[in-house]
């Protein structure tokens, strides 16, 4: 696991830099600025606008006494969508995106719920509530 997380810290950085240069190349110096801060912005927008309307409806599962687990990796899902949204780069927005768009959300989804299911099982998972 180790080895995979130094090789993302190293090999996505290096990527991003590749795409602003050859962006920058295609489009010129500002446009290519101008373009990665209103991805960012849209990014803050969009991952508010869809964490409300999650958190919508979680508090509306909780309230009819269900678990709103679906709700909770969506969550999870939108606040990494925003995040890649945020960081510089036009790789990490198109991930950023992916994970945001309601309808391309469900494989992540699928996903993170089986490794949250795999990490629980191995006893390797924990959480906390406060109260």
């Amino acid at each position: 696991m180790r080895k995979w997380l130094i090789a993302i810290i190293i090999l996505v950085p290096a990527l991003e830099i590749w795409g602003i240069i050859t962006v920058s190349r295609w489009l010129g110096g500002g446009v290519t600025f101008l373009l990665m801060i209103l991805t960012g912005l849209l990014g803050v927008y969009w991952a508010k606008r869809e964490g409300r309307r999650v958190w919508q409806y979680a508090q509306q599962q909780a309230s009819m006494g269900q678990r709103p687990t679906a709700a909770i990796l969506d969550g999870i899902c939108i606040f990494i969508g925003g995040i890649l949204l945020i960081a510089p780069g036009f790789f990490t927005d198109i991930v950023g995106i992916f994970l945001l768009l309601p309808f391309t959300r469900n494989l992540p989804k699928r996903v993170l719920y089986r490794l949250i299911e795999r990490m629980m099982s191995r006893g390797n998972f924990m959480f906390f509530v406060r109260r």
